[in-house]
């Protein structure tokens, strides 16, 4: 996404979404939390614009009412006169406001996000933005975070973070929708004060990236084995069952139908027969988008001093949180 000049001089703040998902509890909890004791977080000098993404679907605990708002960030959509579901008018709203030209513009977005799946504390990357890769790359070092790269999925698409010049998806789970988890609070909290750590230390120009960045690059989606009427035909092998970020080889079991027949992995063309590594394995809200788990590649991306130069320039811009 082009952010124009005026993202690439105005100042801003970091925006800090929580419920872009309403059903998923624990962002909400975060932000109600450093609202009422704003002692309870460390900003590191920073000013924040704490947002709930999707307040009308919060209030309810729903995902979403009429379409997922973290698919309705997409140009073609952003764009469209007719469309104007809830959640694309919320899109826009939260643009115009906190985009990187908006009316009080945010340069750096850390959406909150909790799964089903047993992903751990990750951290999720829509592109390959130089000043993400260098946040990413700092948290990575730090705590050991593993890095789902979604990018080239024609299928999903529209996130709310790809909007930022520098933008992180914290995911954390397993934890069930509509619940509020004190562990995962804690891991989102870890995530974001490191996160805003590094912010803090690229302002001041010292911010050691390492030499490499290990990603898991986004292959493709597999769906259930379906009965004509659409219903599963199989369930996700329990020997699959809970191993995000592991490897899987070709052959490995994929789904276990009721008479016991296994579903293996076969690569399509042009991939490999080296390991995959399965994430978001039996994410409960990715049943409707016909997705029981989504194949990587692990790859390692050498830093560049490039990396560092973006974040750095794009940190300088950024207000302090001034007593």
């Amino acid at each position: 996404m082009d952010f124009g000049n005026g993202g690439e001089h105005r100042h801003g703040r970091v925006l800090v979404v929580g419920g872009t998902h309403g059903n998923e509890r624990n962002g909400l909890w975060l932000l109600d939390q450093w609202r009422q004791h704003p002692g309870q977080l460390n900003r590191h000098g920073l000013a924040l614009e704490l947002v709930v993404g999707n307040p009308a679907a919060a209030q309810d605990n729903r995902r979403y009412l009429e379409r997922d708002l973290n698919r309705s960030f997409s140009p073609e959509l952003l764009s469209d006169p007719n469309a104007q579901d809830y959640e694309l008018r919320r899109a826009r709203e939260l643009l115009a406001r906190h985009g990187p030209e908006g009316h009080d513009p945010c340069l750096v977005a850390i959406d909150l996000h909790s799964t089903t799946a047993a992903m751990g504390n990750s951290l999720v990357l829509y592109n390959r933005q130089p000043a993400t890769l260098a946040l990413a790359a700092v948290l990575q070092r730090r705590l050991g975070l593993p890095i789902y790269l979604h990018e080239s999925d024609l299928q999903q698409s529209g996130y709310l973070a790809a909007c930022w010049p520098c933008s992180l998806v914290i995911e954390v789970g397993p934890v069930a929708q509509g619940l509020v988890c004190g562990t995962i609070c804690q891991q989102s909290q870890i995530a974001v004060e490191t996160a805003l750590e590094a912010l803090s230390q690229a302002r001041a120009g010292a911010i050691p990236l390492g030499s490499e960045l290990v990603v898991h690059r986004h292959l493709r989606s597999i769906d259930l084995p379906r009965h004509d009427d659409g219903s599963p035909a199989a369930l996700v092998h329990p020997r699959l069952q809970d191993r995000d970020w592991r490897p899987l080889g070709a052959g490995g079991p994929l789904f276990l139908a009721m008479d016991g027949r296994v579903t293996a992995l076969i690569p399509e063309q042009g991939e490999a027969s080296e390991h995959f590594w399965p994430v978001f394995i039996n994410e409960a809200a990715y049943g409707e988008k016909g997705i029981a788990l989504s194949l990587t590649r692990r790859e390692v991306l050498p830093v560049t001093a490039g990396w560092a130069a973006s974040l750095t320039a794009l940190a300088k811009r950024l207000k302090r949180d001034l007593p």
